[in-house]
């Protein structure tokens, strides 16, 4: 008889119940049919540039290369590769007259939901998302992001930069247009401030990084996804997600501020191989991926970016939500497996 496992988190004080007992093959999961988004105008297809706000940046080409500019005076540029807008429902807004870092840190500011809240179109063409777009088309992606974070990154209210991106109506994509969201806040989310903290405390004790640590262990293990010269791709040993995996670039970044052009290219490749893999696998599922960062340079010795995806192939219910103990009925060490499989193929 075979006994389910409790895993906690390599830093996070989180624990996970890997259902051995009741475990499910990845395959189990390509059979139900995915919910869409329903169909109508879509403010992101190109001709409806005036359904959106002004775009805060935009990239043309240009000959060989890319012409970064941003609409102004009611302007809209057309023959986009993509568009940075702001979000029509933003969960956080900037501040309304200019502010430096002493002057926000005042009592009275605290507990405003300052920020940025923005919308980047990934592809004219609609359905272009990343594990079916080119190459070239995820390089501007992720020059995007990069473009975006630089920005947010340089402001004096803003503590952390959240990328991320929801595919699949049930994964919280209300359109169905290539798309990802771009949040800047105030404060250090606490799961992101949590790995902080640990890493820090890691490093003083052992004066080496603890991500380098974890990825040391994961290249030689049942875990391993993918491997090349610049990126490591794994399933981690606390998965809360069936199918969840973390894509770590080797050299040591704090953020994706520190990426050579070379790692952006290998990044866009092992970024569409993992998610082509994982909707070849289970037949294209909801998702998300968020990046995790630190854009404070104390923390550039001890903290390592990467990002992480969510597939959505499980409901939590009370004892989830009501604990904060999860229940992953596909262990990683078979997501893994089945992964490297779908991929090599």
């Amino acid at each position: 008889m075979t006994h389910n496992e409790v895993r906690k988190d390599y830093l996070l004080d989180r624990w996970v119940v890997i259902a051995t007992e009741r475990g499910r093959r990845p395959t189990d999961f390509a059979k139900k049919e995915r919910q869409k988004a329903k169909a109508g105008v879509c403010p992101m297809c190109p001709g409806n540039e005036n359904m959106t706000p002004p775009a805060v940046l935009v990239y043309l080409k240009s000959g060989k290369g890319i012409r970064k500019v941003r609409d102004k005076d009611g302007f809209r540029y057309k023959n986009w590769l993509i568009r940075c807008v702001p979000n029509l429902y933003p969960a956080f807004t900037p501040p309304k007259e200019k502010v430096n870092q002493e002057q926000f840190m005042k009592s009275d500011n605290l507990g405003l939901a300052v920020g940025h809240h923005e919308v980047l179109v990934e592809s004219p063409n609609h359905d272009e998302h990343p594990s079916d777009a080119e190459i070239p088309q995820l390089i501007h992606i992720i020059n995007g992001y990069i473009n975006r974070l630089r920005e947010f990154s340089a402001k004096p209210y803003v503590r952390y930069v959240s990328i991320f991106r929801n595919h699949g109506l049930e994964a919280g994509a209300s359109l169905s247009h290539a798309h990802s969201q771009i949040i800047a806040t105030p404060f250090i989310p606490k799961i992101v401030a949590d790995e902080i903290k640990a890493s820090r405390k890691f490093w003083k004790r052992n004066g080496k990084c603890v991500f380098c640590s974890i990825m040391q262990k994961e290249r030689d293990g049942p875990r391993l996804v993918l491997e090349n010269s610049k990126f490591l791709v794994f399933t981690p040993y606390a998965s809360v997600n069936p199918l969840e995996f973390w894509i770590f670039p080797k050299k040591h970044e704090a953020t994706l501020l520190e990426m050579s052009k070379n790692e952006v290219e290998t990044f866009a490749e092992t970024l569409k191989t993992c998610l082509r893999g994982l909707k070849n696998l289970v037949n294209d599922p909801p998702y998300n991926y968020g990046f995790h960062l630190a854009i404070n340079k104390n923390a550039q010795e001890y903290y390592h970016w990467h990002l992480e995806v969510y597939p959505q192939l499980a409901t939590w219910a009370g004892f989830e939500k009501s604990t904060g103990v999860y229940i992953n009925t596909v262990t990683p060490e078979v997501a893994a497996e089945s992964l490297r499989k779908t991929i090599s193929a």
